[in-house]
């Protein structure tokens, strides 16, 4: 099958340069900023940026601490492969879905409409979802332990985020965004 660091790649290309585009995009016709400069978003920009680097140098090498032997290694690509599939889906109905509301942190001087329909309508925060799906993709692509500790420490970074804009969009919508919180789960069950 394809090497490791080649799947990394190929799919950080991809799901990076959804990123960039949806962000730039944005940010040229709205003439706004869509990046909060808040911790939260500087915090999990650098955690992401390192998780992905951290990959990438891991891929290449049969690293003799950490390293989780559980399945084959064509299985785990497999896996990885469907996870990561599944992992662009998301994100780009995610960006797709959320039009001109779509921010990278919170931003409390700006009021964006509360998207409901689409992806939206299965899960409140379906981008975020994109990225635990990667962080268990690479984790199993790579079956190493310290992924797996960082994967569990992004999903506590990424929730804490989910929260501050939980406040932020009850704060803009009221009853509304009550509302849907109790018809959607937060990320797809809970």
């Amino acid at each position: 099958m394809w090497d490791s660091a080649f799947i990394i790649l190929s799919h950080q290309i991809v799901f990076q340069g959804m990123f960039f585009t949806k962000n730039n995009l944005l940010r040229k016709r709205l003439g706004i900023p869509v990046r909060g400069r808040n911790r939260e978003a500087n915090l999990s920009i650098v955690f992401f940026g390192l998780f992905i680097i951290l990959s990438i140098l891991l891929s290449p090498f049969k690293v003799p601490f950490g390293t989780l032997d559980m399945i084959t290694k064509n299985n785990a690509q497999t896996i990885a492969i469907v996870l990561l599939a599944l992992n662009l889906l998301i994100g780009a109905v995610s960006l797709i879905g959320l039009k001109d509301s779509w921010r990278v942190g919170v931003l409390k001087d700006q009021k964006t409409d509360l998207i409901q329909e689409g992806v939206y309508r299965f899960s409140r925060n379906p981008y975020f979802l994109s990225y635990l799906i990667m962080f268990a993709a690479y984790t199993i692509l790579l079956q190493n332990i310290i992924l797996f500790i960082l994967s569990m420490a992004g999903f506590v970074m990424i929730h804490k985020m989910v929260l501050k804009e939980e406040l932020h969009l009850t704060d803009q919508h009221g009853e509304i965004y009550r509302q849907y919180k109790k018809r959607v789960p937060r990320y797809i069950i809970i």
